[in-house]
C-alpha cells in the first residue's frame, strides 16, 4: 500500500473516509469538502443519527461535486480517549470499510479534536498505520476459473488467482504532512514487520519446512541489514543441541536454528534476546495428537515468526539497541527414527530430560535455544515465545498471552508494552511448588507435569535454562493463531508478538 501525505484537498478516490470524533463540530471536520457535498453530509448523519460513537459509521454513495465513488463518516469515540492505540485501531476499522467496498484508491482527511492526545503529526501517522496493518490478506495460494480458460489444462478448465480487493492507494490529508511522513516511516517498517510474521504463521506446512523458513529468514536478513547464521543438522551436533535435535529426529525435512543480530547501539552494550519456537508442523509425534484440528500445527512456529518480525522491525527502523533473535525450527513427526515416550535426551546445558510424552516438545526445542543465548551473546534479557501449552487457552481464552517471569520489571514492561499496543499479557506465577511436579527419579526433570498447571510447569521448565538472566516467557498458544479478530487483524495468522516486543524495545531506548 503506498502511502502520502498531502495538506491538498483530495480530488478522486474509490473511498473518502472522515474520522469524526464524539459530539466533534461536523462542518468543521468536512471543511475541505465542497459545499453540495457537505450539505448531503450534514443530511445523511442528521438522518442516521450519528454521533461519532465509536464504530458508528454513515456512507454516501457518489457525493456532489467530487470524484468519489463513496464518502464514508467513521466514529472515533470519545476525543480525550484518542491514544496511539485507539487511533491506529480506528485506522483499521477505516480500512475494514474501505476494503468491504473492494476500493483500491482510498483518502482520509485529518481533523484531530483538541482533547486527543496526539497532536496532528502523530495522529494522522498511527490512523495510517492502522489502516497498513488492516491492508492484509493472505490468498497467495486461492484460484478461481478462468472465463476464457486461459493459463488452464488442456480441456480447457482455466484458473486464475483469486485476488481479494486490497487497498493500493492511501492519501492522507493533514496541515502537518511532512511530520507525519516522518513518524508513519517507523510504523511502516513495524507494519510490514507484522505482515512478513502473519505470512510465515499461515504458510502450510509442506511449503514452511523448517529448511525453507530459514532460507527466507537469511533472504529477509539481507534486505534489511540483519547478521545471520544458519545452524545446520552438523553444527548442531557440534554445538550440543540435543534435544532439539531429538524433535525433529523422526523428519524427513531436518532442523535448523537461525540466528540473527543486530547492533544498532553503536557500542557494545548486552543485548536484548529474543527466542522463537518453530516447530513447523507439529504432528505430537510417537504422542500422536487427535486428527481434529492437527491441521492448525501448521502455525506451532508462530512464536519464532514473531522473533523473526521483531528482528526485522528493529533494523528496518534502525533501532538504537543491541539484540540478538535465536529461533528452532524443526517438525516433529511419528516416523521408525521419532523419539518414544520413556526416552532420555541430555540437553545443551548438561541437564537430563526424560520425554514421557513427545508432544510437550516445545520446551525441548526452547530449552537448548535458551542456553545457547545465555552462553554466547551474555544478553541482559530474555524472552521467549511459544505457541507452547494448550492449557493456557484453558486458562485465558485467546485474549490475552500468558506471561511468567522471574523478574518484576521486566514482567511489568511487557505488561505495559500490552496495554499500549493492544497485544495483552496476563502474568502467571512461578514457584518451587510447581517446579517439583517435573522432577524425576531418574532424570534431572520430566518434560510434563501432569495435568494441573500445565503453562505453569512448562514454564518451570524453561526457568531451569535461564540462570540469572532477568527472563520472560510468553505462552502465545492463544494468540499467535485462530485468535480472535481485531480491528488491525483479520488473518488466521496474527503477526502477535512483533508489536509488543517492537514497543518494550521502545521504551528501553527512551530511558
Amino acid at each position: 500500500m503506498k502511502v502520502t501525505f498531502t495538506p491538498r484537498a483530495v480530488e478522486k478516490a474509490d473511498v473518502l473516509i472522515l474520522p469524526v470524533a464524539k459530539g466533534a463540530d461536523l462542518e468543521k471536520v468536512a471543511a475541505k469538502l465542497p459545499k453540495e457535498a457537505l450539505k448531503q453530509v450534514q443530511n445523511a448523519a442528521n438522518a442516521a443519527e450519528f454521533k461519532g460513537s465509536k464504530g458508528q459509521s454513515v456512507e454516501l454513495l457518489a457525493p456532489a461535486g467530487m470524484e468519489v465513488k463513496r464518502l464514508v463518516l467513521l466514529g472515533l469515540g470519545e476525543a480525550d480517549k484518542l491514544n496511539e492505540k485507539e487511533v491506529e485501531y480506528a485506522g483499521g476499522r477505516a480500512a475494514a470499510v474501505a476494503m468491504a467496498a473492494k476500493a483500491k484508491d482510498v483518502a482520509v482527511i485529518i481533523n484531530v479534536p483538541e482533547s486527543a492526545e496526539l497532536d496532528e503529526a502523530a495522529f494522522a501517522a498511527r490512523f495510517a498505520s492502522g489502516m497498513k496493518l488492516r491492508n492484509y490478506r493472505f490468498d497467495r495460494y486461492k484460484t478461481k476459473k478462468a472465463e476464457n480458460g486461459e493459463n488452464g489444462d488442456n480441456n480447457g478448465n482455466g484458473r486464475e488467482r483469486d485476488e481479494k480487493t486490497r487497498i493500493e492507494t492511501l492519501t492522507v490529508v493533514t496541515t502537518a504532512a511532512e511530520e507525519a511522513e516522518a513518524a508513519f516511516a517507523p510504523l511502516s517498517a513495524l507494519a510490514d514487520s507484522v505482515h512478513f510474521a502473519r505470512d510465515l504463521v499461515n504458510e502450510p506446512g509442506n511449503v514452511l519446512t523448517p529448511k525453507e523458513f530459514a532460507r527466507r529468514v537469511v533472504e529477509m536478513a539481507q534486505e534489511v541489514g540483519l547478521e545471520v547464521d544458519v545452524l545446520k543438522p552438523k553444527q548442531l551436533r557440534e554445538e550440543r543441541f540435543n534435544a532439539l535435535l531429538a524433535v525433529g529426529q523422526g523428519s524427513k525435512n531436518k532442523p535448523r536454528v537461525v540466528v540473527l543480530t543486530y547492533n544498532g547501539a553503536g557500542d557494545d552494550s548486552a543485548p536484548i534476546a529474543f527466542v522463537g519456537k518453530g516447530v513447523c508442523f507439529d504432528s505430537g509425534g510417537i504422542s500422536i495428537k487427535p486428527s481434529s484440528g492437527m491441521e492448525d500445527m501448521k502455525g506451532d512456529m508462530g512464536g519464532a515468526a514473531a522473533v523473526v518480525g521483531v528482528m526485522r522491525a528493529l533494523a528496518a527502523r534502525k533501532a538504537k539497541v543491541n539484540a540478538v533473535g535465536i529461533i528452532g525450527l524443526v517438525e516433529n513427526m511419528p516416523d521408525g527414527g521419532a523419539q518414544r515416550p520413556g526416552d532420555i535426551v541430555i540437553s545443551r546445558s548438561g541437564q537430563s530430560i526424560a520425554v514421557l510424552n513427545t508432544d510437550a516438545e516445545g520446551r525441548l526445542v526452547l530449552a537448548d535455544c535458551l542456553d545457547y543465548v545465555k552462553e554466547k551473546f551474555n544478553p541482559a534479557r530474555m524472552i521467549d515465545l511459544a505457541t507452547l501449552t494448550g492449557a493456557i487457552i484453558i486458562s485465558l481464552g485467546k485474549e490475552h498471552a500468558g506471561l511468567f517471569s522471574n523478574n518484576d520489571d521486566l514482567a511489568e514492561e511487557i505488561t505495559k508494552a500490552g496495554l499500549e499496543t493492544g497485544e495483552r499479557v496476563w502474568r502467571l506465577p512461578l514457584d518451587e511448588a510447581y517446579d517439583k511436579l517435573i522432577d524425576y527419579d531418574i532424570a534431572d526433570m520430566k518434560n510434563i507435569g501432569g495435568r494441573e498447571a500445565g503453562s505453569i510447569t512448562a514454564a518451570q521448565f524453561l526457568q531451569r535454562f535461564v540462570g540469572d538472566v532477568p527472563w520472560a516467557h510468553l505462552d502465545v498458544a492463544g494468540t499467535a493463531m485462530a485468535s480472535p479478530k481485531t480491528d488491525i487483524n483479520d488473518s488466521w495468522g496474527s503477526g502477535w508478538g512483533v508489536r509488543i516486543l517492537n514497543r518494550l524495545v521502545e521504551m528501553a531506548e527512551k530511558g
